[in-house]
């Protein structure tokens, strides 16, 4: 993919495009913004960038046998921090990124490129360094070694020292108006309205979270959700969200939806609701809560999402959950 080909980051781009054209590329970034943007995405399309072998030094061709290797993961000098097998099955990289994983990138980098141009470290979710890798790490930005290239990727730079944030080019990342990404992804991907409106609004303009959820049947899903929680009996044929993933999920889902009532008490536009496609529904049941206990029902559902981290027993959560909104 090249960087004409990455949606909707106009601007980070033509910072990445500018340096490889000038051929003057910084030891060290800082890609920061909110999650699902697709900063990955660009990480991957600047290592791609730095060692292709046919591009024209600015976009990779993704023909060669340097942007094959690094699209299937096992070109040797492109390097995810910490490692893909050390991923958890959210894709995430757990709580901490340890000083281990700082000390393997410290043993690869100062070797000299196997068969690229450029040695890329790419550390994902850098705000997750602890202390002492934090420490260690901030060593190799003070003298990073030539033909090497380290690219942070966080959407919590506030966690980071601000001695290695200060060591880096920061390239910033933001999100797309909704209504723009919901035209994009109508025109480009061949989704319906209701479905390019609900992923525009329900990602909050993030195209590359919403590009992951538009195959999935998250129409269906999201009332599922809705239904189970707002129904006094367990909804015909909806499971019970408890894995933590699915009530991550399901916590975001009614967040949105509590939030749509609030639009709608306080004289929103319609066109703005998350969930549009249930917007009578929204129109009846605002009518049966007040501002409090709108206050109260969102409190649950944050104080539900700190319980659900703590490991407090998922059906526990649900039941008080259920009890509260069909209090």
């Amino acid at each position: 993919m090249s960087f004409g080909q990455i949606k909707g980051l106009n601007a980070p781009i033509e910072v990445l495009r500018s340096a490889l054209e000038c051929r003057r590329i910084p030891a060290s970034y800082l890609f920061s913004g909110p999650e699902g943007i697709g900063k990955n995405l660009a990480a991957m399309t600047l290592a791609k960038a730095v060692n292709c072998l046919e591009g024209d030094g600015v976009d990779p061709c993704d023909n060669c046998a340097s942007c094959r290797k690094i699209d299937a993961g096992n070109h040797p000098d492109v390097h995810l921090i910490p490692p893909r097998d050390k991923l958890d099955e959210g894709g995430e990289t757990g709580d901490t990124i340890k000083i281990e994983h700082v000390r393997q990138l410290q043993d690869s980098i100062y070797l000299r490129p196997y068969e690229g141009k450029y040695k890329v470290f790419i550390v994902d979710n850098a705000h997750l360094l602890t202390p002492d890798a934090s420490n260690a790490f901030l060593k190799t930005l003070e003298e990073p070694p030539a033909n090497s290239l380290i690219i942070l990727i966080t959407s919590k730079p506030r966690m980071l020292l601000s001695t290695i944030v200060s060591r880096c080019q920061r390239v910033r990342f933001a999100s797309l108006p909704k209504d723009e990404l919901g035209r994009m992804l109508v025109q480009e991907h061949g989704l319906d309205g209701p479905l390019s409106h609900y992923l525009a609004y329900f990602c909050e303009g993030r195209i590359g979270r919403a590009l992951r959820l538009k195959d999935e049947d998250v129409l269906r899903n999201k009332n599922s959700v809705i239904d189970y929680f707002l129904s006094g009996s367990k909804a015909s044929g909806v499971s019970e969200p408890l894995s933590k993933d699915r009530m991550r999920e399901s916590l975001g889902i009614l967040a949105s939806w509590l939030r749509d009532i609030y639009y709608l008490k306080v004289g929103m536009s319609e066109g703005e609701l998350v969930h549009l496609d249930r917007r009578d529904e929204l129109s009846s049941v605002a009518d049966r809560y007040s501002l409090s206990e709108l206050d109260s029902l969102f409190k649950m559902v944050c104080d539900t999402s700190v319980y659900l981290e703590q490991n407090i027993n998922p059906r526990l959560l649900l039941n008080n959950m259920r009890l509260s909104f069909n209090g």
